[in-house]
């Protein structure tokens, strides 16, 4: 959308700036910057934000203000926009699927849709995850994302990883994992990067997973935290090595050569 478009597309909706700023998570001075005219060159993002919320969003009717945010009346279930970290999973579960978000200590983070590489790099993950604990008889599941897990059995988290590793029982007429993986891996962009390398590493570790790797495809590198390892000093390695799995205790590694090799 140009942003004449997203001007004529925000009066359809009847969203006023401040509807648009909550929705979208863009600053609502950015957003009345865009929409008079101030800002005539705003960064990619925050276009694409915007836009998320302009093409999901339909058929509201005059927003009323509530106590604690406001009700938008869709042709999808009503859901309740509040400030961040005042929402809970009832209001995540209310979004439209096309919008693909994460819940963290009440705090809504939309989620790009991934690129190639992101993809490709999954895949191999996956296949090789699953060929470890498949050869060495561990009982673990290995999931892809999309998959909701409830890191905290709270109301408040929601997350999405983008690969974890899970080896205990689990209830599999629930909508989503309740509790923490084993180990979590997410593939940074430039989307996620501050979440996944600060945030996620804090609530991961605070949860109780045992083993978290971030991947960057920018730099080619992987690194690895084994919080059972008290002094939480994180290890790094290429795409060049084969990176050992510790929950395996010592039975599996990934190679990244080959994961490289193939993407």
């Amino acid at each position: 959308m140009t942003i004449e478009e997203m001007k004529e597309r925000k009066k359809e909706l009847g969203l006023s700036n401040e509807t648009l700023a909550q929705l979208s998570g863009v600053p609502f001075s950015t957003v009345q910057k865009i929409f008079s005219g101030k800002t005539t060159a705003p960064r990619q993002r925050t276009i694409e934000a915007l836009e998320r919320v302009l093409r999901t969003v339909s058929g509201i009717k005059n927003p009323q203000p509530r106590e604690k945010g406001l009700v938008l009346r869709e042709t999808a279930p009503a859901y309740v926009c509040k400030k961040q970290g005042e929402y809970t999973l009832e209001d995540y579960y209310a979004i439209p699927d096309e919008r693909r978000v994460e819940l963290i200590d009440g705090e809504i983070f939309d989620m790009a849709a991934p690129s190639a590489e992101h993809q490709l790099i999954l895949g191999e993950l996956h296949i090789q995850f699953r060929a470890c604990a498949d050869a060495h008889g561990l009982p673990c599941r290995v999931f892809l994302s999309p998959c909701d897990v409830q890191l905290d059995n709270d109301e408040k988290t929601m997350v999405q990883p983008d690969l974890f590793v899970l080896c205990r029982e689990f209830d599999k007429g629930r909508r989503s994992i309740a509790g923490a993986p084993d180990l979590t891996v997410e593939i940074l962009s430039d989307s996620t990067r501050c979440k996944d390398l600060l945030l996620k590493t804090y609530k991961y570790l605070n949860a109780g997973v045992r083993e978290y790797w971030i991947i960057d495809p920018k730099h080619r590198e992987v690194i690895v935290y084994d919080f059972s390892n008290e002094d939480l000093i994180p290890e790094k390695y290429t795409f060049h090595d084969k990176v050992p799995v510790h929950i395996s205790e010592g039975q599996c590694s990934i190679d990244f050569e080959r994961i490289s090799e193939n993407i």
